[in-house]
């Protein structure tokens, strides 16, 4: 197989490809073998048909069309693997009629996308700030309240007490189906219910809300409101009707953190040595995830860096693999989408546009990543790409290996593993700056505003030269003009 790339215009790509002649004579052959051991043709043993035999029942067609569709599906993502092409949505093939023929080669073309080569404004090492790894006091009051609310109690309210949307209840629960029969695991004589957690539907802690002890309601519940109760009840549940009486509205209370409270329920000498090991505590955690955020930084601030624009394809590429990997995580924990959105405070619109900013994201420090590598003349071995193979845990990790050469999916896991190798080398080069005790990191937004900024700012930037260019071009004519004139 021979193959060679023709720059067209954009990130777009002209792949000629020609298969010799030897190996196109060596398919057909297979092929009628292949025909005459699958089909039965009447008067000929298993696999003994001539040829003509197979022409005049199948079609005189069927072996070389069979050879060039084969050809054309299975041979060209290979072509366009082995000459190193990312490519992006499906290749288009030129139209032709033309089928192999035995004896004489056949060639073909593409047309594929590729991911674009972009620049970046500079190649000098990263500067980034990071959070200092000391806890602060406020860090520390917030972990000895949190140890604070898991030691509470709770105390009757006066019997005139009315529920309100964050309160405490000792409930009982009667439970029924649209057929009016009992559902047993949602029955309950007495049980404490707090409002305002998803444990039941909106709809649920309304008809509470303003109820006092020894109060009933009825409410019927929707099992397509989101909720862990109707999440529990899986697909095909009906409408669920609840008999609800309050029994006692609660108060919860939080003790008081004292030298004696501390030792007898966390086993410390002290207040002050309680804090001293959640101090500790939270900077080890802190220095545990320290790594995570060098990375997350160096990629936001390598993204600034980046000149050009991210193909649409790309980006809704990008999208829609960030899609499929949530809803598969989603399955896998078990929850329900409407139960994910509640959760968080989002609705489907807010998710959507969440997703799309972290599709670009994404996008733009791949591409960023592939520019520094550029630079960086790196390469990925195929050592380098065996070792993935070995990692990926696969029973036989040279089977899986083959495999993904014969489909032609070695350029993108090679581009994956360059990208992996440009941060490394940028974290092991980064320039920090550390933030003081509790100074806060840019959030993800401002780092989106301050992209936006430099993008503007490269943008006045072109333009400012291209001016620069046209003045530049045009002094010579106005010097002549001037030079005419005093002639004259």
């Amino acid at each position: 197989m021979k193959t060679t790339v023709e720059n067209l215009e954009g990130n777009s790509r002209k792949v000629t490809i020609e298969i010799e002649a030897d190996e196109v004579t060596s398919r057909i052959n297979k092929q009628y073998k292949d025909f005459a051991h699958r089909y039965n043709f009447p008067g000929f043993r298993k696999g003994k048909a001539p040829r003509p035999i197979v022409d005049s029942v199948l079609g005189a067609n069927a072996v070389v069309a069979t050879v060039t569709d084969d050809i054309l599906s299975k041979v060209t993502p290979v072509a366009i693997d082995e000459q190193g092409l990312v490519t992006i949505g499906q290749a288009e093939f030129e139209e032709s009629e033309e089928l192999v023929e035995s004896g004489k080669p056949f060639v073909y073309s593409v047309t594929v996308d590729v991911r674009p080569e972009l620049e970046l404004t500079s190649y000098d090492p990263v500067k980034v700030e990071l959070p200092s790894t000391e806890a602060t006091e406020e860090e520390v009051d917030a972990q000895v309240e949190e140890l604070r609310n898991y030691y509470y109690d709770f105390e009757d309210c006066p019997a005139n007490t009315k529920v309100k949307k964050d309160s405490f209840v000792d409930i009982s629960l009667k439970a029924t189906n649209a057929a009016g029969e009992e559902i047993e695991s949602l029955h309950s004589e007495s049980r404490l219910y707090e409002l305002g957690m998803g444990l039941f539907p909106t709809e649920f802690d309304e008809a509470l809300v303003g109820l006092k002890k020894g109060e009933a309601a009825t409410v019927t519940i929707d099992p397509s409101s989101p909720s862990m109760m109707t999440q529990s009840l899986g697909d095909d549940a009906d409408k669920v009707t609840f008999d609800v009486e309050v029994k006692q509205v609660k108060k919860r209370i939080i003790p008081e953190v004292t030298d004696e409270w501390v030792k007898e329920k966390a086993g410390f000498e002290n207040v002050a040595e309680l804090r001293e090991r959640m101090a500790s505590q939270i900077k080890a955690q802190k220095e545990s995830t320290l790594p995570t955020i060098r990375e997350n930084e160096a990629l936001f601030e390598l993204q600034g860096r980046l000149i050009g624009e991210v193909p649409q394809s790309i980006l809704e590429a990008q999208e829609s693999e960030l899609l499929q990997n949530f809803f598969m995580q989603l399955q896998q924990s078990g929850m329900s989408f409407d139960m994910f959105l509640m959760q968080r405070g989002m609705d489907p619109a807010s998710f959507k546009e969440d997703l799309k900013l972290q599709a670009k994201d994404v996008a733009m420090q791949d591409l960023a990543l592939d520019a520094w590598a550029r630079h960086a003349g790196m390469q990925v071995s195929d050592e380098e790409i065996a070792e993935e193979f070995v990692k990926s845990g696969a029973e036989d990790p040279v089977a899986l290996e083959a495999e993904w050469r014969e489909s032609g999916r070695i350029s993108p896991l090679r581009a994956a593993i360059m990208r992996s190798n440009a941060i490394k080398e940028i974290v092991d080069s980064l320039e920090v700056t550390e933030l003081a005790a509790g100074e806060k990191l840019r959030s993800v937004r401002e780092h989106e505003r301050m992209l936006e900024e430099a993008v503007k700012e490269a943008e006045e930037a072109e333009k400012a030269a291209i001016k620069d260019d046209k003045t530049e071009t045009k002094e010579p004519d106005t010097d002549s003009k001037e030079d005419n004139s005093e002639s004259e």
